[in-house]
């Protein structure tokens, strides 16, 4: 997801924003890798002496991430990694769903340009994270390729508000990284992509809704 202060940075704001934007980026990438667990304390002295920054652009990074929903501030407790509940999971996931059928109704029949390179390009990452085992990697993946489909629709509110809503859903994969490497089966995983796809690509909507309604939406990795 593009992050953007609130207002552009002036000349000798520069290396101040380019550090927040560098902590922003390495906190979302340990708080979607799993790395920082859901619900752990986010204390500031920790942060900045690891991080090597001072407090003030770190805590402009946790605002950043906070408005993400990555990111939770407690009243006289300070931050923390969002945690969802059961009924925050199932509330994402019917979003998704609702967001991804809207999306193919208003995008097919597609013709071939960026949307679909970036679409393909997505199924390609998976096939080579599968090659090399790689979880992390199937994950952002699987992420960039729902994104994609639903940039098929060119709404860009639409995207806005759906890549809000799959940022919050890898906080769920997050938490449940370390189970599925053991439960999902990835092949399996890239098929259901590949079979999507090509319901895409036939330009039929029925066929890809279809398609979209046995994809799996609430497994991870499918």
């Amino acid at each position: 997801m593009e992050l953007a202060a609130a207002t552009p940075p002036g000349p000798g704001e520069l290396q101040t924003y380019s550090l927040v934007q560098l902590t922003v980026s390495r906190l979302s990438r340990e708080i979607l890798s799993g790395e920082l667990a859901p619900g752990e304390r986010l204390i500031e002295e920790q942060l900045t002496r690891r991080l090597g920054i001072s407090r003030a652009p770190l805590r402009e990074a946790l605002r950043l991430l906070a408005q993400q929903g990555l990111v939770e501030h407690l009243p006289r407790r300070g931050a923390r990694v969002a945690a969802l509940s059961e009924q925050d999971v199932e509330e994402l996931y019917g979003l998704r769903e609702v967001l991804e059928r809207y999306a193919l109704e208003a995008a097919l029949p597609v013709v071939d340009g960026p949307e679909l390179d970036s679409l393909r390009g997505a199924l390609d990452r998976m096939r080579e994270a599968h090659g090399h085992d790689d979880r992390l990697e199937m994950a952002e993946a699987h992420r960039n390729f729902h994104s994609a489909l639903v940039a098929l629709a060119g709404q860009r509110q639409l995207q806005l508000l759906y890549d809000s809503v799959l940022v919050k859903l890898q906080l769920f994969m997050a938490m449940n990284l370390r189970r599925e490497a053991e439960l999902a089966r990835p092949t399996e995983g890239v098929k259901r992509h590949e079979r999507l796809l090509e319901a895409v690509l036939s330009g039929e909507t029925a066929a890809a809704q279809t398609e979209l309604s046995v994809h799996g939406a609430r497994s991870y990795l499918v």
